[in-house]
């Protein structure tokens, strides 16, 4: 028995001077903390006073059978507010413990079916007491007890310890009184005015999967008021409802309105289902299910678990983006879910926000977390969810075999065309000559998707015809601004009313060419004979892209510009693609000025489509 307590004495004594170093190295002379001044030495000895009783009695329990009980025990203390401020500002000082600091909250993780227990002990009876768990990505379950501590020996006063096995069979047996206990996914609270003294224990098991939780703990919680109070009406309400909009407002908070705290306002937005914590949504922005921040190794890991700090997910799905790349050959498997479509956007403290961007038809879920910047904790609201109104429903043009319609669609937008031949036919041509920026177009046959392609400047689409088929074509618009185009559709296929165009539209200048009174310029034609129209109009010195991208719509035609601006007009062609260029000179221009150019190729049904324009110079000095 001798050889025992001489062992664990040496032992305890190690640690305990261990622990009196990192206390030295933490304290500096003469620093003020929650308004006092004290010395660094009285601190100190505040502190070893706690630290060295913790240790003795959760980490080293047979240690505290074997020494004889005097009349008192030492006493924890709970919120010396001195201490507890210089503590908390240090928050290694409960890293990886099992102690429970008053009035912080502590983040930690809980391996499936494996059990945490935390502890923290109250000195006096009568004292307030709130214990606040918040589970993060998984339900929990956790009971809360207490037990009281022995304060003096058993053995009828006379000082004498009472036999080994006695001692140890009264601490292992009591489970303490059992206060309150939950299973779900809530924040859930544990509130008393009055709670006796004692050892209080906190039991925690996730039955599902790896998971993370926060735990909060005060005895001072009227004081302390470190979540944001929700007002009496915490709903969410829905005040307006559009197809790809969602207008929310809320009350504010009582904590900002009549605390005066700064609280901001977080609003989460998705498509599965509500949020009861911010640190649930945390978890799911973060990263995927199988990671979360590894705290430094401690009394809660073994070698095994920090080889590789991971969490395995309820799905087998491929990896997604996340900090563990590659699961370690020693360390637990991960695997991880696809991502979510989760948006989290802070607002400030503004209590009304429109959510746009949405697809119509469309479910949302919608939290909303009210945010102490001071304390970085949250509340969350009753969240909400709305379904955003339908598509208005598309008026179908109808096409007609061989005639040309002008479509012009909204930014974002997109328009039906219908078109039914009357008659039999084995091949069926879609022309589309995009005006402005590229458009989709979608074909479908009796609801079959036959073609669908990206159309910059002029394409043209052949498909198999079927004996009464009916087509529907989908034009979806670009997202930088409206587009306009024209479409043809005919079972003719020699019916061609836009020209044919090269691959390359742009106009080449050559600078060596220029003079103060004339340009020279080429561009490419095709196998097909086409009548080219060149026209220029002076521009001033500061004209750039921009205005030159406004100018750009290729649907317009010469009949549009003023006879002055026209140069001239000619028909070119060459059977061999390879040699389809020409050049002209362009004459009769002053000398250190800009111009725009514009060349207009004309098809056999008079449709014209526009080169990309170019802007010259002529030289000042000749």
């Amino acid at each position: 028995m001798e050889k025992v307590s001489a062992t664990l004495a040496e032992s305890t004594q190690r640690n305990l001077s261990m622990q009196d170093q990192r206390i030295d190295t933490r304290l500096h002379p003469g620093v003020a903390v929650g308004g006092k001044h004290s010395s660094w030495k009285e601190e100190a000895g505040m502190l070893r006073a706690s630290t060295r009783y913790l240790m003795l009695l959760l980490h080293c329990p047979l240690l505290l059978l074997l020494l004889p009980l005097s009349s008192r025990m030492q006493k924890l203390p709970t919120r010396d507010e001195e201490l507890f401020q210089m503590q908390i500002r240090d928050k290694a000082f409960f890293h990886d413990s099992s102690v429970i600091p008053d009035g912080a909250e502590i983040s930690s993780y809980l391996f499936r079916d494996t059990p945490k227990r935390y502890f923290f002990v109250v000195e006096e009876d009568n004292t307030p007491l709130a214990v606040t768990v918040t589970p993060c990505d998984a339900p929990l379950e956790w009971k809360l007890s207490v037990q009281e501590l022995p304060e003096e020996a058993s053995g009828e006063g006379s000082g004498e310890p009472e036999p080994l096995e006695q001692q140890k069979q009264q601490i292992t047996n009591e489970e303490g009184t059992e206060l309150f206990s939950y299973k779900g996914n809530d924040v859930e609270y544990f509130v008393s005015s009055s709670s006796p003294s004692g050892l209080y224990q906190l039991d925690l098991l996730s039955t599902e999967k790896d998971t993370h939780f926060k735990v909060y703990a005060t005895t001072t919680p009227e004081s302390d008021q470190p979540y944001p109070e929700l007002p009496y009406d915490p709903r969410i309400d829905v005040t307006s409802l559009g197809r790809t909009t969602v207008t929310l407002a809320w009350k504010p908070s009582p904590t900002a309105s009549l605390l005066k705290q700064p609280i901001q306002y977080c609003i989460v937005i998705n498509k599965e289902h509500n949020f009861k914590s911010l640190c649930a949504v945390e978890a799911k922005l973060s990263s995927d299910d199988a990671f979360m921040m590894a705290p430094k190794p401690g009394l809660d890991f073994s070698p095994f678990d920090f080889a590789h700090f991971g969490f395995p997910s309820d799905s087998n799905a491929g990896k997604e983006r996340g900090f563990l790349k590659s699961p370690s050959k020693f360390g637990r498997q991960t695997s991880s879910k696809p991502r979510v479509d989760l948006h989290k956007v802070c607002i400030g403290n503004k209590n009304i926000f429109t959510v746009s961007d949405l697809k119509p038809d469309t479910q949302y879920y919608f939290d909303m977390f009210a945010v102490n910047t001071n304390t970085n904790l949250s509340t969350a609201y009753v969240g909400t969810f709305a379904r955003t109104k339908e598509e208005a429903k598309q008026k179908t043009v109808e096409l007609k075999d061989g005639k040309v319609t002008d479509v012009f669609i909204k930014r974002k937008g997109a328009k039906f065309l219908r078109f039914a031949p009357v008659s039999s036919h084995q091949k069926v041509t879609f022309s589309v000559h995009s005006c402005l920026d590229a458009v989709q177009i979608q074909v479908r046959r009796d609801g079959k998707l036959l073609l669908s392609q990206n159309v910059e400047g002029v394409r043209q689409f052949q498909l198999r015809g079927k004996a009464k088929a009916k087509y529907l074509i989908r034009l979806k618009g670009n997202k930088k601004g409206a587009s306009m185009l024209k479409i043809l559709a005919t079972t003719r296929p020699n019916k061609q009313l836009f020209p044919s165009l090269p691959e390359d539209t742009r106009i080449k200048a050559f600078d060596k060419l220029r003079t103060c009174s004339s340009v020279t310029v080429a561009w490419l034609g095709t196998q097909e004979r086409n009548k080219f129209c060149i026209y220029k109009k002076e521009v001033d010195d500061n004209y750039n892209e921009e205005q030159k991208k406004r100018e750009q719509n290729q649907c317009l035609g010469p009949d549009t510009r003023k006879k002055s601006e026209k140069v001239l007009c000619k028909y070119f062609h060459s059977q061999n693609i390879q040699k389809a260029v020409t050049t002209e000179t362009i004459r009769g221009l002053q000398s250190g000025k800009s111009y725009l150019l514009d060349v207009y190729v004309i098809g056999h049904g008079g449709h014209s489509v526009k080169y990309q324009s170019k802007l010259v110079k002529t030289r000042k000095f000749c």
